[in-house]
């Protein structure tokens, strides 16, 4: 435990830095913004800024990338509560009660309990980072190739069980997304492939290309397409310190959505959407007057403010203990470190401690400037919702055309840009998500890597994977999820829960 501490110690020395400090303040109000402006979700944002981290030190890009995650969940809030206009989807649920209160005269307090159990979550999901972070790196360090291949598998299913739309979509897109993964050079004998004699395509698919397309400029032309007008109306806040009776009430509903937020941020597939949505229904199911629910109760913006700040933390564990994203935002993650030359996995803590130990650290003081940044500079975040979109969209697409040109000097990233943004934009409108897509194309080189490895060492006896306890248990939850989705209760179920 001393040793723990020691560590974060060194942390904070390495977060302190003048540099860090002022990257890490970037995110969290960068954060804010997004989170605040519906449309403008962290995966989109992420994947803007991505070119702009190159120049950056991989620790301050990582902080400031990770605070625009963390720093979503804060801004979304605001919006919801004041003017029922949720900036992220984590703050959907919140904006069923917190709004409610909001049209009561009880909008401070609203936004205090946000904000508060917001700053218990992050922290409390900070905390068994550093605690379980490297206890998992040291088990995952005895992973073999076949215990690696089907960890992957089983994040790839994950991503199947809780993405949106049809399962059969979701698959789709996940085999897309591992076919474009294999262009360029093949690992093992050097040749290439599926690269129709682009001399561009050797290396494979530029991150930056795919990402900016399929979720920057994609979602920009989406949004375009809401013709919708925004009414807003600048609610009366009023005092922000809650009284002891708001607070009695919404101590139980922190705790639980806590909890519950870092079990979902831990879990591959999970995430902080998932979190905010289970936190408001279990804190209505427990409810001794579940009637209270939609009509201004403070434990439905306490119980998923803090589910999805605990979540968004407690993603990073599996991210950068087993190299395994459990969402789109954190596979953005995995590339931003890949382009920095980190490979994120077990050996990050002993290879690179000042990264791993100053982004925890940084978390911590993240979640201090997130809270100082939103309760008084409220009502600059609501004016930020009279900006038409129409000019933040075209430079939007200005900046991502440059970003994209500059990280390799290339035209052709630009084209490649183009296609995908095609690509996004055909996806949405069948409604599949490209998120599954992303995931394949993460994790598909290291699927193939380990899968060929571990039949190289086997003299290709498939059955590796299934003599060692780790990969058959792990095959074996694969595919109890995947059977778990076709039953037609948990299909009805599942389509249910996404339309609400």
């Amino acid at each position: 435990m001393m040793s723990v501490f020691g560590l974060l110690g060194h942390g904070f020395a390495v977060a302190a830095t003048p540099t860090n400090l002022f990257f890490c303040l970037v995110g969290a109000v960068c954060g804010t913004l997004i989170g605040v402006l519906p449309g403008l979700g962290p995966v989109a944002t992420i994947s803007l800024l991505l070119p702009a981290t190159f120049a950056l030190d991989p620790t301050a890009a990582i902080i400031m990338l990770s605070g625009i995650y963390y720093g979503a969940q804060y801004g979304g809030s605001t919006t919801a509560i004041l003017v029922n206009i949720p900036g992220e989807s984590t703050s959907v649920v919140t904006a069923i009660d917190g709004y409610k209160m909001a049209q009561q005269g009880r909008a401070g307090e609203a936004l205090a309990i946000a904000a508060i159990g917001s700053f218990i979550a992050g922290c409390f999901g900070t905390v068994v980072i550093a605690l379980l972070g490297p206890p998992l790196a040291l088990m995952t360090q005895r992973f073999a190739s076949p215990d690696y291949f089907s960890l992957m598998v089983l994040g790839l299913v994950s991503a199947v069980v809780l993405a949106n739309g049809s399962v059969f979509r979701a698959i789709s897109m996940i085999f897309l997304g591992l076919l474009l993964g294999m262009v360029g050079m093949d690992i093992n004998t050097g040749e290439a492939r599926m690269t129709f004699g682009f001399v561009e395509l050797s290396d494979g698919i530029d991150f930056v290309a795919l990402v900016m397309g399929l979720f920057g400029v994609a979602e920009v032309i989406s949004n375009l397409e809401d013709v919708s007008v925004r009414i807003v109306n600048h609610t009366r806040v009023g005092s922000i310190w809650p009284s002891f009776r708001v607070l009695k009430g919404a101590w139980g509903a922190v705790m639980r959505g806590t909890l519950l937020g870092t079990v979902f941020g831990i879990l591959p597939g999970g995430g902080a959407t998932m979190a905010s949505f289970s936190a408001y229904a279990l804190e209505k199911r427990i409810a001794k007057d579940p009637s209270r629910f939609g009509k201004g109760a403070i434990e439905g913006v306490a119980g998923p403010e803090s589910a999805n700040n605990a979540a968004a933390q407690t993603s990073f564990v599996p991210l950068l203990t087993m190299g395994i994203p459990t969402s789109a935002t954190m596979a953005l993650m995995v590339g931003a470190l890949t382009l920095h030359g980190i490979a994120p996995g077990p050996m990050i803590i002993s290879r690179q401690p000042d990264l791993f130990w100053g982004l925890i650290a940084s978390m911590f003081l993240g979640n201090v400037m997130l809270v100082i940044i939103n309760l008084p500079m409220i009502g600059i975040w609501v004016r930020l919702l009279a900006v038409p979109y129409r000019v933040l969209y075209l430079i939007i697409c200005v900046v991502c055309a440059i970003g994209v040109y500059s990280v390799n000097n290339s035209s052709f990233d630009v084209y490649l840009t183009i296609g995908f943004t095609l690509l996004g934009y055909v996806l949405r409108k069948l409604h599949a998500e490209p998120a599954p897509l992303l995931m394949g194309f993460v994790l598909g080189p290291m699927v193939e890597e380990n899968f060929r490895r571990s039949l190289i060492t086997s003299h290709g006896d498939p059955m590796i994977f299934l003599q060692r306890p780790i990969s058959f248990a792990l095959l074996l939850l694969s595919v109890a999820l995947l059977i778990s989705m076709v039953m037609p209760s948990i299909s009805r179920r599942r389509e249910e829960v996404f339309q609400e």
